[in-house]
């Protein structure tokens, strides 16, 4: 496995690989790599003849409340974990080599899907993704990038981008992976302490009383968003940014589940945000 920290050296390999006739799988990442990303490189390695992974801090997604400062950095355990999995390059660049001097360009979008949840909670987020994917995009060329549907909206909001923008990749949405107690997959997790860390597995719980709900027959969002919100509160300590009940491709908020929907949540837990969610099919 190869580590580049320069787009020239990047594109030189992918651009031989092409010539080679190999297809390019991608995981965009932001380091502080876990099962969740490992599982996106195996899938990567069972789809495509190469893999390119990127470890990327990206600084224009992270708001005023953001962790930046204090986002885990271990690129040497992070190229280990990789290479464990058959990752044939990671692309690790520097801020400036992303965002030189001058840089001024991003990408936005407009619509339900990308001003509501994260969007109303976190301002410019999704400009900051949408404009690092597409930079990775363009330098990478891959066939297929993959993402985690733990970051549901972010993953919607992509293949958005790659369709309304004409490029010619295939986004891969896996499903999301757990812990042993039910605790979505996050760079975030190792933040919460040992008694937040258990008080977090009422994201999932919740989740599935919702689901259960739905299941005997249920078909009120409010009443289902109501059964995740009680059992997140009686956990302990919180503060919920929202618990939505929407529209699994425009993210409008839904009143009767007479078809699919997804359950959105972010909830801070001390000092840590969480997000998760699940698909509700009646």
């Amino acid at each position: 496995m190869q580590i580049v920290h320069s787009i020239a050296e990047c594109r030189a390999f992918v651009q031989a690989a092409r010539k080679l006739g190999q297809s390019i799988g991608f995981v965009p990442t932001m380091g502080a790599l876990h099962e969740g990303h490992l599982s996106l490189m195996r899938r990567a390695r069972e789809d495509c003849d190469t893999v390119v992974a990127s470890v990327f801090v990206n600084p224009t997604q992270f708001g005023p409340r953001g962790d930046l400062a204090r986002y885990p950095r271990n690129l040497e355990r992070d190229a280990e974990l990789a290479e464990s999995v058959g990752v044939d390059l990671i692309f690790a660049p520097a801020n400036a080599e992303m965002y030189p001097e001058g840089f001024t360009t991003c990408v936005t979008q407009q619509g339900q899907a990308v001003k509501s949840l994260e969007g109303q909670f976190r301002p410019g987020h999704f400009r900051g993704v949408l404009t690092v994917c597409l930079k990775l995009f363009h330098v990478v060329t891959p066939h297929r990038a993959y993402f985690g549907r733990k970051d549901y909206q972010q993953a919607l909001l992509v293949t958005r981008m790659v369709r309304d923008l004409d490029l010619p990749i295939q986004i891969v949405v896996c499903e999301t992976v757990r812990g042993p107690d039910g605790l979505a997959l996050s760079s975030r997790n190792q933040y919460l302490a040992p008694l937040a860390r258990n008080q977090a597995k009422c994201i999932n719980r919740g989740l599935g009383r919702a689901r259960a709900a739905l299941a005997k027959g249920e078909r009120s969002a409010i009443e289902l968003a109501d059964l995740i919100r009680r059992e997140i509160v009686a956990a302990g300590p919180c503060e919920i940014d929202y618990i939505a009940i929407a529209d699994p491709e425009t993210l409008a908020p839904v009143e009767t589940l007479d078809k699919p929907a997804v359950a959105l949540v972010a909830v801070r837990i001390g000092e840590t945000r969480l997000i998760d969610n699940c698909t509700l099919e009646p």
